[in-house]
């Protein structure tokens, strides 16, 4: 049977985009050339790919077994474009970054103002809302992850740095309701949690060598944003579970104080996510590079990555 490579190479963007108007725009031809094309692969193949209604777009059973080799003919078309552009003198087009805007505001503004001094001929455009984007389907280069990532063979990941997070509480606070000397008190003060990303109720977990204290909370707050706890604990609103960089400027300002501190909540690595090609846009790897040099400069080393 012969196969227009082609068209598998259309089916797989299809999917992707997750809609024929999409996939569309996104290989420049007319809706109804891609549905005639898909039709006839169909047709040849004799099982349907898609399940087409007014709302939704499902691969079939026997589509999803084809996907696999539809994926590797877009992978080597890929490939061979990005060979391309990794032939240009310099990186240049639109960059899109999904980014935590916690994260933004507190370490990647100064690699982004390099980036852009270094490289004129890249354009800029950062998400910085907490949800986390589909990178293929909404075709972003880079995404900023914090904790632990999930198996998906197609992304690549490098880690950027390691958050350290502990308890925090203004000396005002304190003054009105104590200084906790054990885990067990904090069940009697207002605690200011990070959001689960599950959505679960809060909780923390504290260590002190081998030694761990874990309890379900009731938060006065609860938040996907340590910038905020902290800020708000400085304010003398309670104790908050944060990290050390974004309690650092508050702790200088003897507006925040260490709370347990020989107590830790478990660290939390950064990733830069990006899709798993065989050869990156240059624009891609000249970011990822210029973040590894920023954390090299702040003594922050690579952690192994995966």
């Amino acid at each position: 049977m012969n196969l227009e490579p082609n068209d598998l190479l259309l089916f797989a963007r299809i999917v992707e985009a997750g809609s024929f108007s999409r996939a569309a725009e996104r290989v420049q031809l007319p809706k109804s050339t891609v549905s005639r094309r898909i039709a006839l692969l169909e047709q040849k193949l004799g099982e349907r790919l898609l399940q087409r209604t007014t709302r939704k777009l499902m691969v079939t059973e026997f589509g999803a077994s084809l996907l696999e080799h539809a994926r590797k003919v877009a992978e080597e078309v890929e490939a061979a474009g990005a060979l391309a552009q990794h032939r240009q003198a310099a990186p240049s087009g639109k960059l899109r970054l999904s980014v935590p805007g916690d994260f933004a505001n507190s370490s990647l503004h100064e690699v982004i103002a390099r980036f852009i001094a270094r490289y004129p001929q890249v354009s800029l455009e950062m998400d910085l809302s907490p949800r986390r984007v589909d990178l293929i389907a909404e075709n972003f280069d880079i995404a900023i992850r914090m904790g632990d990532l999930p198996d998906d063979s197609s992304l690549n990941a490098r880690p950027i740095n390691l958050e350290y997070f502990g308890l925090y509480a203004s000396p005002a606070y304190l003054a009105r309701h104590g200084l906790p000397e054990h885990p067990d008190d904090l069940l009697k003060h207002d605690v200011l949690c990070m959001l689960n990303r599950s959505g679960a109720a809060p909780s923390w977990l504290l260590t002190r060598g081998k030694l761990r204290w874990e309890r379900q909370l009731v938060a006065r707050l609860t938040a996907n944003s340590p910038d905020l706890l902290a800020r708000i604990a400085s304010r003398g609103a309670g104790i908050a579970g944060s990290s050390q960089t974004f309690a650092s400027p508050y702790l200088a300002t003897g507006e925040l104080v260490r709370v347990l501190p020989e107590w830790d909540l478990p660290t939390a690595s950064g990733w830069a996510v990006f899709p798993g090609r065989r050869l990156m846009p240059a624009k891609t790897r000249a970011f990822l590079d210029l973040m590894a040099e920023v954390c090299r400069e702040r003594g922050q080393d690579d952690a192994p990555g995966r």
